[in-house]
């Protein structure tokens, strides 16, 4: 596998690491519990970012260009300055780590080191910092991973990835079903439109709008936008899925006779949204998780983010979600309201001025 370095200058690499990383503070307030006690990552503020995952451009056409993301790799030298830094990971071969340079602003060295590679969207990868001859994991990144071997590696995936990262199987299962009675798409006229936009996508069709926009779920990929989420951006979130996700399989296994809660009747699921809005829900461990209501709450802004955002983000797959709009909401010479296609580049749009 061909590792492509794409150039970036110091510049642009400094515009999105410094507001983040350039601070003196040690003062773990960015810590909401995705670490543990003394971690040096709670100091950073938004630390998900890196390594930077940007739209890539090669200068010739969106269309050619979509299909990959621009990674950036931050070291922070300042505290521990190293001669050597570099990076290797599943992106690329592991014997050939890729050599990450020291950035200058105003022709002095910063402290941080910084490389950029091109990597096909939809992709999970781990990898390490080679740091003079010691490989040791991001010192930024929240996102980890155990390979097979039982060892710890630094992650990240690229837009549109659809690959679980938090969720087992069964929990997958239950939160489709929780999402689906939070989202317009439940009701039936509404659902035939979302299949609609599905069945009339051919094979070749979805891979060229966007990669792996194929139906994930019928809540057009809201299960892979919230497993997306809490994998990077809301982490700290994570022991509220498992926890919850738990407490109701178990409730609504014992209230559908021990079978499979995700086979459960819509009305079940409706009786068990009147009660977590109560904070009375018969059968619920309050020693594990206090307030059915704020999972709920959580629940609902997650699910109606998921079904509506850029689709580069594990939702709104296939723009199911915006198609939706569009189709909805229209004014008197039936025109819609939502034009979304002219905010975005080729192949999702047609504006010819936006990347990313």
């Amino acid at each position: 596998m061909k590792i492509e370095v794409v150039e970036k200058d110091d510049q642009y690499i400094l515009n999105h690491c410094t507001k983040y990383l350039a601070r003196e503070s040690t003062d773990p307030r960015h810590d909401f519990g995705q670490y543990p006690p003394g971690d040096g990552r709670a100091a950073i503020c938004e630390a998900w970012r890196f390594p930077v995952v940007d739209a890539h451009w090669d200068r010739v056409s969106a269309e050619t260009s979509y299909r990959y993301n621009d990674v950036t790799f931050v070291y922070d030298g300042r505290r521990n300055p190293a001669e050597s830094v570099a990076v290797l990971g599943t992106f690329g071969p592991l014997h050939a780590p890729v050599p990450m340079r020291p950035l200058l602003f105003a022709d002095e060295p910063t402290g941080f080191h910084a490389t950029t590679v091109r990597v096909p969207k939809a992709q999970v990868h781990a990898y390490k910092y080679a740091v003079d001859g010691a490989y040791v994991l991001d010192p930024v990144n929240p996102q980890r991973t155990v390979l097979d071997n039982g060892e710890a590696w630094s992650r990240f995936f690229t837009d549109g990835c659809g690959v679980p990262l938090v969720f087992s199987h069964v929990e997958r299962d239950l939160l489709g079903r929780l999402v689906r009675h939070l989202l317009p798409f439940r009701l039936d006229e509404n659902r035939r439109f979302v299949r609609q936009v599905y069945e009339t996508l051919d094979r070749a069709s979805r891979d060229e709008e966007f990669p792996l926009a194929y139906q994930l779920d019928d809540e057009v990929g809201t299960v892979n936008y919230i497993d997306k989420l809490v994998a990077r951006q809301e982490q700290h979130h994570a022991d509220d899925y498992h926890i919850c996700l738990s407490l109701i399989g178990d409730i609504l296994r014992f209230r559908f006779g021990g079978l499979d809660p995700a086979s459960a009747p819509p009305e079940m699921y409706a009786d068990l949204y009147r009660e977590m809005e109560t904070e009375k829900v018969d059968g619920w461990d309050y020693s594990r998780y206090g307030s059915p209501r704020f999972f709920l709450l959580l629940l609902r802004r997650h699910a109606m983010t998921g079904a509506f955002v850029h689709p580069k983000y594990g939702g709104n797959s296939g723009a199911a979600g915006w198609m939706y709009l569009e189709s909805r909401f229209r004014d008197s010479a039936d025109r819609t309201l939502f034009d979304w296609r002219q905010a975005l580049e080729s192949p999702l749009g047609h504006n010819t001025d936006y990347r990313g």
